[in-house]
């Protein structure tokens, strides 16, 4: 399961980030709000952990511009801000939680266990479909006609990556900084290696989506 925390306190997402990498969570982290916000219309996330007051942007207005745009992936507002009313605001702007500021990661655990049953339980597996491709995100299962591939977990990204912005031309730092995260620091030839994955199992499948590499500006998702 992969977390975007969008907190500007080092100090705490430096804690959140052990307490949910012991249980076997990806987690995602923007001090900012802007940045937070281009990150979270990515909807690569299964949760988004959210403080209200950011730089650049409030929580409130991220969670009302991503909610605007259509995407759907739970929020749990982290805030300092425990006051009834806040609590009520909170929820009635589209978050699926509420928690307040200290807090324990245990309860933290808890109330994310409990809105993704929730999740789970009122929508249905969200699928991507481009040329005659269709990719399950919660399985990471790309499918064509009667064949099937598991992918790796930064497989997927990256594939859920182009297939979200189909027929553009990606540059390798929007995919990085997309697919790895805006302060990752990766080798140069991770990028290329995942795409030749990528590659090497769309011929298998011998579909009609192809990635092409567009030359001194990056790689493009697109039809034969």
């Amino acid at each position: 399961m992969r977390i975007l925390i969008i907190e500007d306190d080092t100090s705490l997402t430096e804690l959140l980030i052990y307490g949910l990498e012991t249980e076997g969570f990806s987690i995602d982290i923007c001090h900012d709000g802007y940045e937070g916000l281009l990150l979270a219309l990515q909807n690569l996330h299964d949760i988004i952990l959210l403080d209200r007051m950011l730089p650049n942007l409030s929580g409130e207005k991220i969670l009302k511009r991503i909610r605007k745009a259509q995407v759907n992936t739970p929020v749990i507002f982290i805030t300092a801000l425990g006051e009834s009313i806040e609590k009520i605001n909170g929820l009635d702007l589209g978050a699926d939680d509420y928690l307040v500021k200290p807090f324990d990661i245990g309860e933290l655990l808890a109330r994310m266990r409990s809105v993704m049953r929730r999740t789970l339980n009122h929508t249905t597996p969200f699928f991507l479909n481009f040329g005659d491709i269709c990719f399950s995100e919660k399985e990471s299962k790309l499918i064509h006609k009667n064949k099937t591939f598991i992918l790796s977990k930064k497989e997927a990204d990256l594939l859920s990556y182009f297939l979200r912005n189909p027929e553009q031309v990606l540059t390798r730092l929007q995919i990085i900084g997309n697919v790895w995260g805006p302060n990752a620091e990766i080798e140069d030839g991770n990028l290329d290696n995942y795409i030749y994955l990528l590659r090497k199992k769309l011929s298998t499948l011998d579909t009609n989506v192809q990635i092409v590499t567009i030359h001194r500006q990056g790689y493009r998702l697109m039809l034969k």
